[in-house]
């Protein structure tokens, strides 16, 4: 049978102005292309066009129709039966709705799925930013962000929490279920790093008091375990309030984790706990003192590294991250360096991203922070080098992915990629709504995008800010 070259596919690419590489970068960028790791080539745009390829693979398939806002079937692709070529069939003959394991995570004999971000090499000063514009369209996350929280009912969540944190009254003892408060403590943080916050916020005050409760009134070992689980349950409490920007409400629930962390006498909560005490001093402007108290913790952790535990290097790792952090705000750039090529070593010695002690540490959580640090240092396009080396998929939670999303999206603002900036940051919203709707910095990323944009850009970022309610 003789091959038909696909004219609709070409039609579109001559049409936007754009070579086989750019296009399949593009491809690469898109929703579908972020979330399934797509690896979209040159190649695989010629064979497109030369009709190799009847009907894409269902994951190629969605992020071209959501780059060129046209269904399959109108960019010239036919559906065939599988074996019997040129029969005519639904796409649901073709291949499965539900993408296999190949799509989702390459082809064994390719190699691991690598997340790009932000693209490669000195083309990407050459992509069309109406293209970008074009790919991140109104209806691309219309359905992701869903019904968010009203502001109202989330302010009525964080009162009931503030209320909960300083409560000093004598907790009425009662039976106290250590596995139930355990598993709470658990779904707690396991919703955070999930970036659920709105859960959250709404179980967090019946839980402090229920652990207050329970310290009260037990004793011995099952005492030191229900203080470690409130020193894990205010840490999460100061998580979201520090995402809120509520210093005042942070700071105290992070000290109160810090003193059930030292009350639990356990070394590795104590550490834990200290992170949360160098993000609220950061949080605070004291990042000289953040950097000291983080910096002490890891020295006082690093005594005892002879022969660490998984747990161990994931606390010490985390706390060489939280220094670094606090390093970069002081602008002591050497220091930051330091900190941060040492946690690349705990990281190495781990051997891989996982979520010990909640930490979500590993080689390529040390990667996103060089990110958020050379950010912070000003070198924005020395961020968008180190996204570059980021393998997306081997952060273990949400949380940390969107936070990467987020600086790179900064980035790129830097930049004055407005385009590329708009697109991840709408990239956020596809893997945790609430980063982007729920949080004041999130929002002004994207009042800072609509205010600079130029004019190709402008009008989405228009409609974007629009749909979260967000004005210039």
């Amino acid at each position: 049978m003789p091959v038909t070259p696909n004219v609709h596919l070409r039609a579109w690419r001559h049409n936007a102005d754009l070579s086989r590489g750019e296009m399949a970068k593009m491809v690469n960028l898109t929703a579908s292309g972020i979330k399934y790791g797509l690896t979209c080539d040159e190649e695989r745009i010629r064979r497109w066009e030369a009709g190799e390829v009847s009907w894409p693979r269902e994951p190629y398939r969605l992020a071209l129709s959501e780059l060129t806002h046209r269904d399959a079937e109108d960019l010239g692709f036919v559906p065939t039966r599988r074996g019997r070529p040129g029969q005519s069939a639904t796409p649901h003959t073709a291949r499965s709705i539900t993408p296999g394991m190949n799509d989702l995570i390459g082809s064994p004999a390719i190699g691991p799925r690598t997340v790009n971000l932000v693209g490669q090499g000195q083309e990407e000063d050459d992509v069309r930013r109406r293209e970008f514009v074009g790919m991140t369209g109104g209806v691309l996350f219309g359905a992701v962000l869903g019904s968010p929280q009203t502001s109202s009912a989330a302010g009525h969540d964080i009162e009931n929490l503030a209320v909960a944190l300083v409560d000093y009254s004598t907790p009425i003892d009662g039976p106290t279920d250590l596995a139930a408060l355990t598993g709470a403590v658990a779904e707690a943080k396991q919703n955070y790093q999930a970036c659920r916050y709105s859960t959250v916020v709404a179980a967090l005050p019946h839980m402090l008091r229920t652990l207050r409760a329970a310290c009260n009134a037990l004793e011995g070992d099952a005492l030191l375990r229900a203080q470690a689980l409130s020193a894990e349950a205010h840490h999460v409490a100061a998580s979201i309030l520090l995402k809120q920007e509520d210093k005042g409400l942070a700071w105290l629930a992070a000290d109160r984790s810090v003193q059930a962390a030292h009350a639990s006498q356990s070394p590795l909560m104590i550490g834990s706990s200290s992170r949360i005490i160098t993000h609220a001093l950061m949080d605070g402007g004291h990042h000289r003192a953040a950097t000291t108290t983080a910096g002490t913790a890891a020295q006082r952790m690093n005594a005892d590294l002879s022969n660490p535990t998984p747990d161990d290097l994931s606390i010490y790792g985390a706390l060489l991250l939280r220094g670094a952090v606090a390093a970069a705000h002081t602008g002591n750039r050497n220091a930051a360096t330091e900190l941060l090529d040492e946690a690349a070593q705990a990281g190495r010695r781990l051997g891989r991203d996982a979520n010990h002690m909640w930490t979500a540490f590993g080689p390529n959580n040390v990667l996103a922070h060089r990110v958020n640090i050379a950010l912070k240092l000003g070198d924005a396009g020395t961020a968008i080098d180190y996204a570059r080396q980021v393998d997306l998929d081997q952060l273990p939670i949400n949380e940390r992915k969107a936070k990467l999303l987020l600086d790179t999206s900064r980035a790129f603002l830097m930049y004055g990629k407005h385009d590329k900036a708009l697109h991840i940051l709408r990239a956020t919203a596809d893997i945790a709504p609430e980063e982007v709707t729920g949080r004041p910095a999130a929002l002004r990323l994207v009042r800072d995008i609509l205010a600079t944009a130029p004019i190709s850009v402008r009008r989405d970022a228009r409609e974007y800010a629009a749909s979260l309610g967000v004005l210039a």
